[in-house]
């Protein structure tokens, strides 16, 4: 028998004062030009993370169940070329995020 919860009896409020805004993707990103760039970056790593840290490459691949993300190595808004599979590595999620948080703090430490 499986047990059942409760909804809560108040809905929960949102009391931030400046509400983000909601998540838009980038038109350029959706267009088929970039998915085969996706697909070319992706299949020359073997599906397999990128990134290397202290000599070590990560283990993730998408076999393993991990979601791999194609990364342009020279951002984008900084110059990157968009379609060149040379600027494009293959990373799993998590270090896809750290790269992507240490790129905007570079940029606001450059501000």
């Amino acid at each position: 028998m499986a047990l059942r919860t409760s909804r809560p009896l108040l809905a929960t409020h949102d009391l931030r004062t400046a509400k983000p805004r909601p998540k838009q993707a980038d038109a350029e990103l959706l267009t088929p030009e970039h998915r085969a760039w996706r697909l070319a970056v992706c299949r020359r790593a073997g599906w397999r993370c990128e990134w290397i840290e202290d000599g070590i490459q990560c283990r993730a691949s998408h076999a393993g169940g991990y979601r791999m993300i194609a990364d342009h190595v020279i951002e984008r808004s900084d110059g990157g070329a968009l379609l060149d599979p040379d600027n494009g590595m293959c990373v799993c999620s998590s270090h896809h995020g750290l790269k992507t948080n240490a790129e905007r703090a570079r940029r606001a430490a450059q501000r």
